[in-house]
């Protein structure tokens, strides 16, 4: 049976598996509406050259989710970390209703089949960041104009585990899943990187454990992807998205 959405935060240490979004999520949008909510957490803008905006998060067929970036103009700068950046694209993000705190002892598995874009320009991602200050931060995938997807792990902004690997193909799905769980000492994190369903690489997170995160799919534009973006719409398509306990 299904765990639906939870409020606030979730937190488990259950002696088997349950499942806390199930592949359906997708299967229309009241099924996306009931376990993820439109845009960032925090708002519409971030660190790149896009605006989100929930007209751009859609079910483009029964069981896929698909967010599209779309080139604008006259649209007013956002701000971060006290810069301002020009806005040049409206597109799409979502982020789940519920946190997901590592436990010690437990953990979590995310899971999904993605169809991403590796041009220049375009910066899709399936991440986890910290609900509360910053970081946690597990970038589960992430895509940067570069024709490779990376695996990021970060302790501090200057203090951090990554792994770049050739992305093959990205026009077509590929399976992406990621497990993280207490290393052992009730402390850290001890997150595994999975492409197509090979191990990539292991990192570890230093006091991740206890510590609320949100889980985020968006399409960010420009910014660490290079510019200039591209012209026409860009698309970044997700299906079969999971998550379970260990």
């Amino acid at each position: 049976m299904h765990l639906l959405s939870l409020p606030v935060a979730f937190t488990i240490g259950l002696s088997s598996a349950a499942t806390l979004i199930p592949k359906t999520v997708f299967d229309s949008t009241s099924s996306l509406t009931q376990y993820f909510s439109y845009n960032y957490p925090w708002g519409t803008d971030h660190n790149g050259g896009a605006r989100m905006a929930a007209s751009h998060a859609v079910i483009s067929t029964a069981g896929t989710l698909t967010l599209t970036a779309q080139k604008v103009s006259g649209q007013p700068a956002a701000t971060h970390g006290g810069k301002q950046i020009p806005i040049n694209y409206l597109s799409g993000a979502v982020y789940a209703k519920q946190h997901f705190t590592i436990p010690s002892g437990g953990g979590f598995v995310f899971s999904g089949s993605f169809q991403a874009t590796t041009t220049k320009g375009t910066w899709p991602a399936f991440w986890l960041t910290a609900v509360h200050g910053w970081p946690p931060e597990i970038d589960m995938a992430e895509w940067k104009g570069s024709g490779k997807i990376s695996f990021n792990t970060f302790n501090t902004s200057s203090v951090l585990q990554w792994k770049d690997v050739d992305y093959a193909d990205p026009g077509s799905f590929h399976n992406i899943k990621c497990q993280v769980r207490d290393r052992g000492n009730g402390e850290d994190a001890l997150v595994k990187y999975f492409l197509n369903d090979v191990e990539v690489t292991t990192h570890y997170g230093k006091d991740y454990i206890g510590k609320p995160l949100y889980l985020i799919i968006n399409l960010q534009m420009e910014g660490s992807s290079g510019t200039p973006g591209p012209s026409s719409n860009t698309a970044y398509s997700i299906r079969n998205l999971e998550v379970t306990t260990i």
